[in-house]
């Protein structure tokens, strides 16, 4: 992803549009930022800052689910 956006500011932001667009496209809704809940924030940022895929892997399948058909 840093090849892609190679800036220091906005890394994190892009990096979780990035991931929610893959998730998009297969189907599935990931919001990594809600507004309300800064323990989710501040899991992502643990996870990535630390490289901890447990904490990245765990926070994402709590947050995801699937698109409803319509």
């Amino acid at each position: 992803m840093n090849y892609l956006h190679p800036f220091r500011e906005g890394n994190g932001r892009a990096q979780r549009e990035f991931i929610r667009l893959l998730a998009w496209e297969k189907g599935l809704i990931l919001n990594l930022n809600p507004p309300d809940n800064v323990f989710v924030y501040e899991r992502y940022m643990q996870g990535t800052i630390n490289s901890d895929v447990e904490i990245l892997t765990s926070l994402i399948l709590e947050l995801i689910v699937e698109q409803s058909g319509g």
